[in-house]
């Protein structure tokens, strides 16, 4: 199996020198979504999480629509408290 650039420097980055031991190559095909590092951006969006640091002010729902307007996104909630 070929890895990625991305993978080494990501174990390099951690500190990872173990060597990988691959059970099974995959057998994938591009036509059923996206490799990890060539996601285009409205991929990213669409399934993401942003850590937003709310200022004082706005409501949660205020900022959740924003966020959704923002993004053109259909749906948009938030986990926690925006409040501070």
């Amino acid at each position: 199996m070929i890895f990625y650039d991305f993978i080494y420097k990501i174990d390099n980055f951690c500190g990872y020198n173990n060597p990988w031991n691959i059970r099974k190559e995959a057998q994938t095909s591009d036509k059923y979504g996206f490799f990890a590092d060539k996601r285009p951006i409205e991929e990213l969006v669409k399934n993401s999480i942003i850590n937003l640091d709310k200022p004082p002010g706005p409501t949660s729902h205020e900022v959740a629509f924003w966020i959704k307007k923002m993004f053109n996104l259909n749906k948009v909630g938030h986990g926690g408290t925006l409040e501070p």
